[in-house]
């Protein structure tokens, strides 16, 4: 049996989580997946699947050699595509990463519009919101939102985005007025775990290198930022996200952002992929699709941000006048 075409059915096995996913995917029989597998396993000499009949848990060995295989097979799709030159067309699949939301309402839309445009290209998107290893992982393009630190990646920056506190306009009429960090302290919060679940931290004052940070009891703590979007925008308490994740909330008037003048600095949005992956004709015709799309959806949303933080400062310098 090829040893290469066996590593293209083991990494579909995990890719897929069964052995009948993987023969799906590749148009083989559970059992011919099985036999792949087997030669694989005999030619290293250990197990690299541990089997049941509902799905496959990698051994130690196997995670390993998993990431030894994506690595391989990467390698043999940048040959074969140098070897071809400017006749290379996209194909293949292309395997995308992205923050859960993110990933679902700003990624996703641009997705179905690029597999409209390359109907040979499959896309797998993984909507994680933890750390991904993209050489281990088999990951193409990753669209992360941080600073990155340097490294052999190429990035390409799409835009920015703010940590924001959003209460709705009926909570903030019946409760005390919130002018600075330390009136959290007496409010209901809605909190999240990746965004503190009991206590914020803010920049530091003026002449002062300690960031400020507010202690609170929160009154709701949930692990989906579409939950907690949901409870602040029926005035149920204060939240804490990123400017994205309430874009529609701020256009409709649901949500309010507060304590504009107390947030961090944004923080940057990039497409991410190891050297060399942007020259793959799949890489380089998404990259080249997706780039100009997305800069504009986080140029409308700095905008949009910037003219809800306009109408606040004409709406408050109304109040102060009456």
């Amino acid at each position: 049996m090829d040893r290469i075409d066996a590593m293209k059915v083991f990494v579909s096995a995990v890719d897929e989580g069964s052995l009948a996913g993987a023969g799906r995917r590749l148009g083989r029989s559970p059992a011919a997946v099985s036999r792949a597998i087997a030669f694989l396993e005999t030619h290293v000499g250990t197990e690299l699947l541990h089997r049941t009949t509902r799905s496959l848990k990698l051994s130690e060995a196997g995670e390993r050699y998993v990431a030894s295989c994506r690595r391989v097979l990467a390698e043999l799709e940048e040959a074969d595509i140098a070897a071809a030159g400017e006749r290379a067309a996209p194909r293949g699949t292309l395997t995308i990463t992205a923050p859960v939301i993110t990933g679902e309402d700003v990624l996703r839309p641009v997705l179905d519009a690029f597999m409209n445009d390359y109907p040979t290209v499959s896309v797998r998107l993984l909507l994680l919101d933890r750390p991904v290893n993209l050489i281990d992982e088999g990951i193409d393009v990753a669209l992360r939102i941080a600073h990155l630190a340097d490294s052999s990646f190429v990035a390409i920056r799409l835009g920015e985005v703010r940590r924001v506190v959003a209460a709705s306009p009926s909570y903030l009429a019946r409760n005390p007025a919130i002018n600075e960090p330390a009136d959290l302290a007496k409010q209901q919060i809605v909190s999240m775990t990746h965004f503190g679940q009991d206590s914020w931290s803010f920049p530091p004052l003026k002449n002062s290198s300690v960031p400020r940070t507010v202690q609170f009891t929160p009154r709701l703590v949930v692990n989906t930022v579409r939950a907690a979007v949901a409870s602040a925008a029926e005035g149920h308490g204060v939240t804490r996200l990123f400017s994205y994740h309430i874009a529609e909330e701020i256009r409709s008037g649901r949500l309010r952002i507060i304590l504009g003048k107390d947030e961090y600095p944004p923080l940057p949005v990039h497409l991410l992929a190891p050297q060399g992956r942007f020259s793959v004709p799949k890489v380089r015709a998404f990259v080249d699709f997706a780039v100009p799309r997305l800069k504009r959806y986080f140029e409308r949303l700095s905008r949009e941000a910037k003219d809800s933080a306009a109408t606040i400062r004409s709406r408050r310098g109304r109040v102060s006048a009456e």
